[in-house]
């Protein structure tokens, strides 16, 4: 399944909403530096949906705000 991202970094509290329009706006503490806020974004989508890290990646916007991410299944791939 692919799902649309909206990155906020710096944030006080790490979490994931569900945003207008379909999608999701995660918040994390995380600055936008050195690939760790795409790294936190990864860990908490991992506790979010219940899948390991190596079923997560992320598919384009590496470097921007806006970010598609690609979540597998054990049986895909």
């Amino acid at each position: 399944m692919r799902i649309s991202v909206k990155v906020k970094a710096n944030a006080k509290q790490e979490k994931l909403a569900a945003a207008e329009g379909g999608g999701y706006t995660a918040y994390v503490k995380a600055p936008a530096i050195e690939n760790r806020a795409n790294t936190a974004l990864i860990e908490l989508l991992c506790e979010h949906f219940n899948v390991p890290k190596s079923l997560i990646r992320i598919v384009s916007g590496k470097a921007s705000k806006h970010k598609i991410i690609e979540i597998g299944n054990k049986n895909h791939g």
